[in-house]
């Protein structure tokens, strides 16, 4: 069993298989140009499986592939395949932006995905092409249908922001009341490789959007689930937001994270990390071990993101596309 430094058991792993993306998406990452790290900085699916073997091994029983964009990465059903077989019964999820499922949906289902989840930021193309820089609507609703289509579980997550989105907020709810998908509101975070101009919406407006509408019901957080949910008394439909400002966000964290470059970093907001590359590239399993305690053991408490608005001090320099969010 995998205990941080607060007591706290750790039992999820998020394994980021590459920075790239294919999109652009203004509160992520669009200055960056479409470059990538070089092939040979990145850690093979056999030595990322190394070190998840390690993990599973040691009681993580969660694993979430992501990015950047994951399936951006070639051969993404072997890795998935890989983890799988190992261990059958591990929850084993992808977070995407959706756009390259139509071609891969089947496959990762066939390879042992059990879940996805997909960003949906606006249902109006316009507004999507001005989140993502690129025409990308209709190609993520194919995505979203494919996956439907071969019985992967989707959770849909949208980034309310004030101007662009914000107006659609119900919209993206009633679309996925309609195909029976969870959607999750989650609050913009602060980083210094978005879009400046941007603010995003506190979860009480979030929230009072929906009452515009709907009677809500609070239910709270499922477990260490970093989202907090609620029940709509109309029709029974449940969605959840996502709030890392609030207080109590990081009391039940039980995540870490595995860059492509092989950087285990104990916190989504923080910069500090530890690297296993050259000990798992030399299959020198038990000294990545180490590196995973003292990791385990640097974990913080808490972010620093505050529920107010954040002092420059308080925003990440943490590229979000680098630890898949």
């Amino acid at each position: 069993m995998l205990i941080d430094g607060h007591g706290r058991t750790v039992n999820y792993l998020r394994v980021s298989v590459t920075e790239r993306c294919n999109f652009r998406c203004q509160y992520c990452m669009p200055e960056k140009p479409f470059s990538w790290v070089p092939k040979e900085n990145l850690l093979s699916f056999e030595e990322l499986f190394l070190f998840i073997k390690v993990a599973m091994d040691e009681g993580v029983d969660k694993i979430r592939i992501t990015g950047g964009e994951p399936l951006l990465r070639e051969d993404l059903d072997s890795f998935v395949k890989m983890i799988h077989d190992y261990k059958p019964d591990i929850d084993l999820a992808l977070t995407t932006n959706g756009y390259l499922l139509p071609q891969v949906a089947q496959k990762l289902k066939d390879a042992g995905l059990k879940r996805l989840n997909i960003s949906l930021d606006s249902l109006k193309p316009e507004v999507a092409h001005k989140i993502a820089q690129k025409d990308v609507l209709s190609q993520v609703l194919k995505g979203i249908d494919k996956a439907l289509e071969v019985g992967l579980g989707i959770k849909i997550n949208m980034v309310p922001l004030k101007g662009i989105n914000d107006e659609e907020i119900l919209d993206i709810m009633e679309y996925c009341m309609e195909r029976n998908i969870k959607v999750r509101f989650i609050e913009y975070m602060e980083n210094r490789h978005a879009n400046i101009e941007l603010r995003g919406m506190h979860g009480k407006e979030i929230l009072s959007r929906v009452k515009e509408k709907y009677t809500i019901r609070a239910l709270g957080r499922e477990g260490a689930s970093p989202s907090f949910n609620y029940i709509i008394e109309e029709n029974g439909y449940e969605f959840g937001l996502i709030d890392p400002h609030k207080h109590d966000f990081c009391e039940s964290c039980n995540r870490i994270r595995l860059t492509a470059e092989g950087f285990l970093i104990p916190c989504l907001y923080f910069d500090e990390a530890m690297s296993i590359a050259e000990h798992i590239k030399k299959g020198d399993v038990e000294s990545a071990s180490h590196v995973l305690a003292q990791v385990l053991k640097d974990k913080p408490k808490e972010n620093r993101w505050s529920e107010e608005n954040p002092n420059e001090e308080d925003i990440s320099s943490r590229a979000f596309y680098e630890t898949g969010g």
